[in-house]
């Protein structure tokens, strides 16, 4: 028993180990499982379409196998992996670096839902709901999840035809899966200031209080207008291609009937292009800012001069391609983008530089001038790298040699983007931050005004309501007051004090405003504060024999002592 007694003694010194691994695993596992689901329903989505395909074409080229090793390969494309052909014509390998931005947006927002779950597991009113899973095993295991999913699926297609280059896959792979799922997590949690602005730590002193300045309600506002920027000029784009679309009709519809002759294989280039519309709609926002795009190497087209390729492989949305030659005034015309884009930033952060005021408060600005200068730059610079971002996802390699290059060339179009939003915003900003704050100091200066106006209207009808009572007061008093009562008063006032016994005089030292209300010598008023006076003293009364009573030796009431006789 004794050598019993200390091991018992010793063993639940474990359980708080116990207890926090078992809580732990439950969301880190939870986490890890999230992951490899989002992973897997995008490679199911693809395989499921690569299936659908295959088995309805009259003329397949391969078996399940390969239509699945094509699946995966586009998943992996999805992601900004650069894929690399073999079975070429002339049997050197071909690169193939397009990714169509609609396939991306299905593995972000595969993860993003899954780390959002993960973290969220329970509903937040729920009383027996434990608390959220720590953010960092949320994040680890939805990526590690994830991983352990797509690195299996690029050794599976890595020797097919088409096959996936391995610098991109250990780059582009965990890169979208990490920026997922940290936004997921952050989203979670209720979108807390405090990493975005950790983040900004790396920024020198001096240029961080420059952009931000103490109020860190400045970068929301910038991404807002930036975003706003950048959603003009994506519709801009898109607005561009679908009037060029409809301008060269009949070589689109050429050149569609000319890719396959089968209904499977026109399926399959119509969902091509629908996955390339957001590509072709970034191509035509640089087009509109002014760098333009290239169709392969010494090609470039923008609205100043188009030189397309002699040869350029039939596809409908390259029939929307400009003619070739000098830029003409419809060309031109697309500049209306940009500057449209550039007007909402600028009108976005004087929005926010001249908040609503409250109920009560004082219009005021939320910045000075220079920090809503400041505010339009960092907007810029915000719309410059997303511009960017998106030229260099939306282009890529087809080939080699001349078709080394297609599409935009990131830092011209991010560059373009930049400049165009700040020099259309600035003036917008600041203008319409002096015009609302105008209007609003306007209107808190005439609110005031219209009310002393409506009181005095008020106290003047009451002053002629109170002259009129003073008049009929004196008519009475000279008619009923007998003479002797005024000779009486004439006596009775000493001689030599400068006084006069007139009667418009003795009203004369009276109060000239009355007190009370107009409605104060009613009858009903009266009536009722007579009413309101006897209840009082009711009330009163009986408070005060409950006190007697209840003070009164074996509860009999206390008589009151009898007052004392004067002296």
């Amino acid at each position: 028993m004794a050598g019993v007694i200390p091991m018992t003694a010793r063993r639940p010194s474990l359980s708080p180990l116990l207890t926090r691994l078992r809580d732990r695993s439950p969301g880190l596992a939870g986490s890890l499982l999230g992951g490899a689901v989002a992973a897997g329903l995008g490679l199911g989505s693809f395989a499921v379409l690569m299936m659908v395909l295959w088995v309805s074409s009259p003329y397949p080229d391969s078996g399940p196998g390969g239509a699945l090793h094509i699946a995966a390969a586009l998943w992996l494309l999805a992601h900004g992996v650069e894929l690399v052909r073999t079975d070429t014509l002339s049997g050197a390998p071909m690169p193939v670096g397009v990714t169509p931005l609609l396939l991306l947006a299905l593995p972000l927002w595969l993860v993003y839902r899954a780390a959002r779950v993960a973290v969220d597991a329970s509903p937040a009113d729920a009383e027996d709901a434990p608390p959220p899973v720590p953010a960092h095993t949320v994040w680890t295991g939805i990526v590690l999840g994830y991983l352990a999913v797509g690195f299996p699926a690029a050794l599976y297609c890595a020797g097919a035809g088409l096959r996936p280059a391995w610098p991109w896959v250990t780059a582009c792979l965990p890169l979208v899966a990490t920026v997922s799922a940290a936004a997921g997590v952050w989203s979670a949690y209720g979108r807390p200031r405090g990493p975005v602005l950790s983040v900004l730590v790396v920024l020198p002193g001096p240029v961080r209080r420059l952009v931000f300045g103490t109020d860190a309600r400045r970068l929301g506002t910038a991404v807002r207008a930036a975003g706003a920027a950048t959603a003009v000029l994506l519709g801009g784009g898109a607005a561009l291609v679908g009037a060029s679309l409809v301008w060269h009709g009949g070589a689109a519809r050429a050149s569609f009937l000319q890719l396959t002759e089968g209904w499977t294989g026109r399926f399959a280039v119509l969902l091509l292009g629908i996955a390339l519309i957001p590509n072709a709609a970034v191509w035509a926002a640089s087009y509109a800012l002014g760098p333009g795009f290239t169709l392969g190497t010494g090609h470039a087209v923008n609205a100043l001069a188009s030189h397309p390729p002699l040869l350029l492989p039939p596809f409908p949305l390259l029939a929307a391609v400009p003619d070739p030659g000098p830029g003409a005034p419809p060309n031109w015309a697309a500049g209306v983008v940009p500057v449209v884009a550039g007007v909402t930033a600028g009108w976005f952060v004087a929005r926010a530089a001249v908040p609503r005021p409250g109920r009560g408060e004082p219009a005021s600005a939320r910045w000075s001038a220079a920090g809503t200068a400041g505010v339009v730059l960092l907007t810029a610079l915000v719309c410059a790298a997303v511009l960017a971002l998106l030229a260099r996802l939306s282009g890529g390699p087809l080939g080699v040699a001349a078709l080394a290059r297609f599409g935009p060339v990131w830092w011209q179009t991010g560059g373009a983007a930049g400049a165009w939003t700040a020099v259309f915003a600035l003036p917008v900003a600041l203008t319409v931050r002096a015009w609302r704050l105008w209007r609003r100091r306007k209107r808190d200066a005439e609110i005031p005004t219209q009310g002393r106006t409506k009181e005095e209207s008020k106290a003047q009808e009451q002053g002629k309501e109170k002259e009129q009572r003073k008049e009929k007061s004196k008519e009475k008093g000279k008619v009923k007051e007998p003479k002797k009562a005024a000779d009486t008063q004439t006596e009775t006032v000493p001689a030599g004090t400068g006084a006069t016994t007139d009667e418009e005089e003795f009203y004369d030292v009276l109060p000239a405003d009355d007190p009370f209300p107009p409605d104060w010598h009613d009858d009903l008023a009266r009536a009722s504060r007579w009413a309101a006076l006897r209840e009082a003293a009711t009330l009163t009364d009986t408070a005060g024999e409950s006190d007697e009573l209840a003070d009164a030796p074996g509860g009999h009431p206390r008589v009151p002592e009898p007052p004392a006789e004067p002296v």
